[in-house]
């Protein structure tokens, strides 16, 4: 598996989100999810209409076998309330063109987000991006570590930093200002 980057810079993630509309309601929704929730893809592609509706998503996640609730924020709340309109609580919200009720699989999804990323020169982008993009975004706007540990299931606050590339923008950062004189 390689090695995967957040979006750091919102005119990015504005860009990609509008490219994916254009090409797909469902792509696009994928995404925003993604980037707004933190869930592994896994659990986003295994989410039914009746996980999201309300202002909680409820699943239990694939990976931790945890039971997971989170609150939806405002704007993906509107999104999805748009998005799932006319569905039944028991379809998969991302499903594919084969089969009745099949939700997409993963590479179908890594397709998806390698197509955008390279339409706006991005590189070490794929499926866990969207979590890291979530991850960063949340800490930067919050600095709150210990709830974003909690958030993403992380066993401690190190591992976090380094998940989601803070660690990385420290060390660029400092590499930049060193000199030896």
């Amino acid at each position: 598996m390689n090695f995967v980057q957040p979006i750091r810079d919102p005119k990015k993630i504005n860009e990609i989100s509008v490219f994916l509309r254009l090409k797909s309601e469902r792509n696009f929704m994928i995404f925003f999810l993604g980037i707004n929730t933190g869930l592994r893809i896994k659990d986003i592609l295994n989410l039914k209409v009746k996980d999201v509706s309300g202002h909680y998503l409820s699943l239990r996640e694939f990976k931790t076998k945890k039971q997971k609730r989170q609150r939806i924020t405002p704007d993906l709340y509107r999104e999805l309330q748009r998005y799932c309109s006319g569905m039944k609580d028991d379809e998969y919200l991302f499903q594919s063109r084969k089969g009745r009720n099949k939700p997409i699989v993963r590479e179908t999804a890594y397709r998806i987000l390698r197509e955008a990323a390279e339409a706006h020169g991005l590189d070490e982008i794929g499926c866990h991006t969207l979590r890291k993009t979530f991850g960063y975004h949340f800490y930067t706007q919050t600095k709150n570590i210990a709830l974003l540990q909690k958030l993403l299931n992380h066993t401690d606050q190190a591992e976090t930093l380094r998940y989601i590339g803070i660690d990385q923008d420290a060390m660029d950062n400092a590499m930049r200002k060193f000199k030896i004189s």
